[in-house]
């Protein structure tokens, strides 16, 4: 068995000298080999190689000289990379760049990347040379160690500003690294980064225009940012690129566009009373969540509530990006058919962002709502709304908790009103303050030992009081506020900046200044409002004027189309094609007069008669 210890130590044996052997009866004497002196430790690593002579005839020998080893210098750089590397190896899955259209595969090497972009995050570079480079999905762990350098080279000089033209990988890399926030300070900055070098890039090569423009939509989903996705493509003027967008942060705009009733076509939403609208809408809105979250009802989840079952979303699709960050509950609805939705840190994503009950309830409040604002405004023609056309499961809660709906529009649309019209008096305290300061200079000036002080009565009478002559005469005011004469029109809608006695604060005011008259009593500092008259009563049309102008406005075709789908005996479409007009250009004629008319439309957008009007087609059709 000894003969396979490996720890054996074999003892040195001289090699024999010169030897003697005959050929033929010749003696021949063979050359002995060299003996090569041991180099000293001191004078370097070397290394000889020696082949001996050799008997065959022709053949000589040949003595490589020794040679000094030289330690290969160190390289901080080199070694930098393998630290990064390291971090590939040491993933517990393992890095597969050859099947990088998987997608488990992707989301694999999305990980690593994110790990080595912060690791490099903040490594500069100057090479000298270039390497070009191009893969799908690039990453640091498919570069060398020459593209290594020439990317982050070329990154040193982009965060810069020296945006140049290069290899589109590694562009794309460098948008990776902004989409995934690596090496920016917060989203904001790593957003006006990626938009900095889009422009700047794009000149040279427009390739990542595609992406980009994808990219930049789910980057204001994924990251919470102070703006909306609507003011951002309004600000950067992409408007082209991005239809039908809503702005999330106008209730009204997105409510509108999803809305069964869109107030926006009513004859009532004119330039005099868009205002009014809008801000009364936003209003009773607000009311509404509050007294829906006493209820237990989310206001939110009862109108965006898709019916379909929702498809996962992944951010940045075709980009190599890692989920780092903690994402909070929350909704985001970008278009009329876009709605993303975020759970438990998972996304989601539908088309349908309401169901058709959510369309009905906030049709019939946007309607109900109008229908208050136009009573209390006194417009000249009137409007209804049918509350049980609404089968939504919120309604129900509101009834098991003694709530009516219509009262809660109602109610809102009253005190929204009343505080819009309400008369507004500037005050201004500086003033009032010199006033009396000029007062009491002037009364120290006008008092007289000797005579006594005559009474003055703060009650005005018809007979002034006399006053000497004196330099600054103080004139006795009292605030006459005259009362309204005429009701709340369009024509006096004014902003005023209201100063409340307490602190400054500025209130919108949809009712007229009303300028202060009389005189003025400094000796007092509470003014009160006089309550304005009631208004004047108009005259407003019959209920039957109106449906009989609109009766004498159709012509013959419209007034049998509408018994037509009153009757249901004929296809519409098929009666259209039988008078040689288009199903569309004829419910548009009707809708048209019936707004010009009623303020509302008659037929909806499945050529449906209105449940609310059936009664009164009944009475226009005979």
């Amino acid at each position: 068995m000894d003969k396979f210890n490996n720890n054996k130590k074999y003892e040195a044996f001289k090699i024999p000298g010169q030897q003697e052997f005959k050929l033929d009866g010749t003696t021949i004497e063979l050359p002995q080999a060299k003996t090569i002196k041991p180099t000293p430790s001191d004078e370097g690593l070397y290394y000889e190689i020696e082949y001996d002579s050799s008997p065959m005839p022709g053949v000589g020998r040949f003595v490589l000289k020794s040679q000094k080893i030289k330690e290969p210098e160190k390289d901080e750089k080199r070694d930098l990379f393998m630290q990064m590397r390291e971090i590939a190896r040491t993933h517990r899955s393992i890095y597969d760049s050859s099947r990088f259209f998987n997608q488990r595969v992707q989301n694999n090497n999305a990980i690593i990347f994110y790990k080595q972009g912060i690791f490099m995050k903040d490594f500069s570079d100057d090479y000298a040379e270039s390497k070009a480079f191009s893969q799908y999905f690039p990453c640091y762990q498919m570069m060398g160690y020459e593209q290594l350098r020439t990317y982050f080279t070329w990154r040193t000089e982009v965060r810069k500003g020296n945006v140049t033209d290069i290899s589109l990988s590694y562009a794309f890399i460098y948008i990776y690294e902004l989409l995934g926030n690596i090496g920016v300070s917060d989203p904001q900055d790593g957003l006006n980064r990626l938009m900095s070098f889009w422009k700047a890039f794009s000149v040279n090569n427009k390739s990542i225009d595609k992406y980009v423009l994808r990219w930049l939509k789910d980057y204001h989903i994924y990251y919470e940012l102070p703006h909306s996705f609507r003011e951002f493509v309004d600000t950067n003027n992409l408007a082209e690129y991005y239809p039908k967008m809503v702005d999330t942060d106008d209730s009204f705009d997105l409510f509108c566009s999803i809305s069964k009733y869109d107030i926006r076509k009513s004859t009532f939403y004119t330039d005099d009373y868009i205002e009014l609208i809008k801000d009364c809408f936003n209003f009773v809105i607000e009311e509404l969540k509050l007294t829906f979250a006493d209820c237990g009802v989310d206001f939110d989840e009862s109108i965006f509530q898709p019916t379909r079952k929702m498809s996962e979303w992944k951010p940045f699709k075709d980009a190599l990006f890692c989920p780092w960050k903690q994402q909070a509950d929350r909704r985001i609805v970008l278009s009329e058919n876009e709605i993303y939705i975020c759970n438990n840190n998972k996304w989601v994503f539908n088309t349908v962002i309401t169901s058709g009950n959510g369309r009905q309830l906030i049709g019939y409040i946007m309607k109900q709502m109008e229908v208050a604002l136009r009573k209390v405004t006194r417009y000249k023609f009137k409007l209804s709304a049918n509350i049980n056309t609404i089968t939504h499961e919120a309604m129900d809660k509101l009834r098991k908790a003694g709530l009516s709906l219509e009262t809660i529009i109602n109610d809102g649309v009253d005190q929204f009103y009343k505080e819009a019209t309400k008369t507004v008096v500037v005050v201004d305290k500086e003033a009032l303050s010199r006033i009396r300061q000029e007062a009491l200079i002037t009364q120290e000036k006008l008092y007289v030992p000797e005579q006594e002080k005559p009474f003055v009565s703060l009650i005005p009478t018809q007979e002034k009081p006399h006053v000497p002559d004196v330099p600054k005469q103080i004139k006795l005011f009292t605030l006459d506020v005259p009362e309204q004469e005429k009701p709340f029109a369009p024509d006096n809608l004014l902003q005023q900046k209201f100063i409340d006695s307490d602190a400054s604060v500025q209130k919108k005011s949809y009712a007229p200044v009303v300028p202060v008259q009389g005189t003025l009593d400094f000796s007092y500092t509470a003014i009160q409002d006089k309550p304005s008259a009631e208004p004047q009563e108009t005259q407003m049309s019959t209920v039957s004027d109106v449906w009989d102008n609109l009766k004498n406005d159709l012509t013959q075709i419209e007034t049998e189309a509408l018994s037509v789908v009153l009757l249901g005996k004929k296809d519409l479409k098929k009666y259209a094609d039988e008078c040689g007009i288009m199903i569309e250009v004829l419910v548009d004629g009707i809708n048209e007069k019936a707004m010009d008319n009623l303020g509302d439309n008659l037929i909806d957008e499945e050529f449906m008669l209105y449940d609310d009007y059936k009664e009164e087609v009944k009475e226009l059709i005979r």
